[in-house]
């Protein structure tokens, strides 16, 4: 009411958030109730759902453990890669506890509890795509520059790792702030029945928004490098293993860039058909824990494109699996195998290598996430 007092309205508020009732109320008016899926146990698509979360935890686990325990990837621009690897990994940790407290489950809740719920998951898969975002723009700068200080680098990956978690959590929480559709239930959204369908329009557009900036970002980037490779390609014979590197980065950019599209943009039609359409007049928006699960499995695949990819971090990765399945407490290995003193050869030459490239000013972000050191493009002039 517009006449209630503030200390009244806390008091409804809170009272509403406590309500097991509401839950019910909302799921039943949106139709929700007459599906199977809110009856017994977990379901067989819950259970596979559960373990692509395994997967993408542990995978992701792997990933930030390896650039833990390596200090060559103690910099600045592995910074973002590894928030990205923590806001997917936190993601699949949500989307777990989400699939655990949906079914029959979901009516035990509050709507508090609910909120929490939805918002855990909704914080970090947004975080992993304004992750996303940050490393376009971070590889946008760095193209286009081609000139950076560490100091410069390092406050700008810190920037935009707040930036991405503050607009993550911002959204993410608007709806237990108030912002939702209790005691308006017509306005309340069928994928997410406590939701307000005007909210999920503007998270709708805001993602929208993502996904083009990145598009637009790497299609930048994309010209950058073809026109760089071009003029390299044409200076001299030296030049075209770099051309080729700059040719595999083009393949790379259309990896993420279609992966991020084929995940993410099926999700958001859906969205838009729940904003759109009136109550139990869409039937596909009951399909809506599908979409989310596709949406998930960008997550699975970020770690694969993003690090794997890397020679670097790949070695890493590898030492870091056979040390915890091959070495005992006391450091000796379990065995003989014959590929760890290869295995030890290889990163030793990797890590000389690397140092060599550390005197060099200028860096090109490779696609997934490893700088590619490069000269000027233009030969010096003779006088």
């Amino acid at each position: 009411m517009d006449g209630e007092t503030p200390q009244y309205h806390l008091s409804r508020l809170y009272r509403e958030y406590q309500s097991n009732s509401v839950i019910s109320l909302h799921y039943n008016y949106t139709g929700k109730l007459s599906t199977s899926r809110y009856k017994g146990g977990l379901k067989a698509e819950s259970v596979v759902f559960l373990v692509v979360c395994v997967l993408i935890v542990l995978e992701n686990l792997i990933v930030l453990l390896a650039i833990w325990r390596n200090k060559k990837f103690h910099a600045p621009m592995f910074y973002l890669l590894g928030n990205l690897t923590l806001s997917d990994l936190l993601a699949g940790i949500a989307y777990m506890v989400n699939i655990v407290l949906s079914g029959a489950n979901t009516l035990r809740l509050t709507p508090a509890a609910w909120f929490i719920r939805e918002g855990g998951v909704f914080v970090t898969l947004t975080a992993s795509i304004f992750s996303l975002l940050a490393i376009a723009i971070e590889r946008h700068i760095t193209m286009v520059r081609m000139k950076l200080y560490s100091g410069d680098k390092k406050g700008r990956m810190f920037l935009l790792i707040g930036v991405s978690w503050l607009l993550s959590i911002l959204l993410g929480i608007l709806p237990i702030l108030g912002w939702n559709c209790i005691q308006n239930l017509p306005a309340c959204s069928t994928i997410l029945p406590l939701y307000s369908k005007d909210y999920i329009l503007v998270c709708i557009s805001v993602f929208l928004a993502i996904l083009i900036s990145i598009v637009v970002l790497y299609l930048r980037i994309y010209r950058i490098v073809k026109h760089n490779s071009q003029r390299l390609g044409t200076l001299r014979k030296g030049a075209l293993r770099k051309s080729q590197k700059y040719m595999a980065l083009l393949k790379t950019l259309t990896i993420v860039v279609g992966t991020f599209i084929g995940c993410w943009l099926p999700l958001f039609i859906l969205l838009l058909f729940d904003v759109s359409c009136e109550v139990n007049a869409c039937p596909v928006l009951f399909k809506a824990d599908y979409f989310l699960g596709l949406a998930m499995i960008n997550s699975l695949l970020n770690p694969i494109i993003y690090t794997l990819t890397s020679k670097d971090i790949r070695r890493a990765i590898l030492k870091l699996v056979c040390f915890f399945f091959f070495v005992n407490e006391d450091g000796e290995t379990r065995g003989r195998f014959g590929f760890f003193p290869v295995l030890e050869r290889s990163t030793s030459k990797s890590e000389k290598s690397s140092h060599k490239q550390e005197g060099l000013e200028t860096t090109v972000s490779s696609g997934n996430g490893t700088p590619t050191p490069v000269k000027s493009l233009v030969p010096p002039r003779k006088y």
